[in-house]
Order: C-alpha cells, then sequence, then structure tokens
C-alpha cells in the first residue's frame, strides 16, 4: 500500500497564491508518475497538473501559465498555485501511479474575495 498526505490549501483571494504539497510513502517504488486532481462541487474530478520521475510535466489548459508542478524528491510532490481564479475553487486530490494509482483524501482550496 502506498499512502499520500497532502498539506496546504486553504483560503485565498483571486489573484493570490496557495502552495499545496504531497509526501508518498509505504510501498513506493519504481517508474511513477505524481501529481493533483481536482473536484469542484457538481463537477467531475479532473487533472490539474502531473510529473514523472524523469521531470516531465503536463498540465491542464485551465492552469498553464499559473500553476507550477515540481518534484523535491522521489516521493513528494508539490503545486505552486498563482493568480488564483474562484474557478480554481474545489477538492484538490494528490494522487500517485506506480501501475496502480493511490490517492490522498483531499485538502479544500477556496479562492473568493
Amino acid at each position: 500500500q502506498v499512502q499520500l498526505v497532502e498539506s496546504g490549501g486553504g483560503l485565498a483571494q483571486p489573484g493570490g497564491s496557495l502552495r499545496l504539497s504531497c509526501t508518498a510513502s509505504g510501498n513506493v517504488f519504481g517508474i511513477n508518475v505524481m501529481g493533483w486532481f481536482r473536484q469542484a462541487p457538481g463537477k467531475e474530478r479532473e487533472l490539474v497538473a502531473s510529473i514523472n520521475n524523469g521531470g516531465n510535466t503536463n498540465y491542464d489548459d485551465s492552469v498553464k501559465g499559473r500553476f507550477t508542478i515540481s518534484r523535491a524528491n522521489a516521493n513528494t510532490v508539490s503545486l505552486q498555485m498563482n493568480s488564483l481564479k474562484p474557478d480554481d475553487t474545489a477538492v484538490y486530490y494528490c494522487y500517485r501511479n506506480q501501475g496502480r494509482k493511490y490517492w490522498g483524501k483531499g485538502t479544500l482550496v477556496t479562492v473568493s474575495l
């Protein structure tokens, strides 16, 4: 089993910034992809950004140029979110795919005045 623990999130004003972090532990190994999905009320879960262990990144078009995903090490991923918009309000879920996908419990990001 792999456990994912997320930190960060909270409340930000439009135009503000937040940073999310996620650390994987347990049976972590090998080639993998880590990243973030988000789910807003009444909407489906959608991919925000991902990064593989070679450092290659992928972003949803809605966050390109505003969000940056990075890996501090093999098991820790961060998401720097700048120029936040109300539409970014959602529960953000960290994930790790190493042949099987594992999920964190989610952290709420609220962008509001």
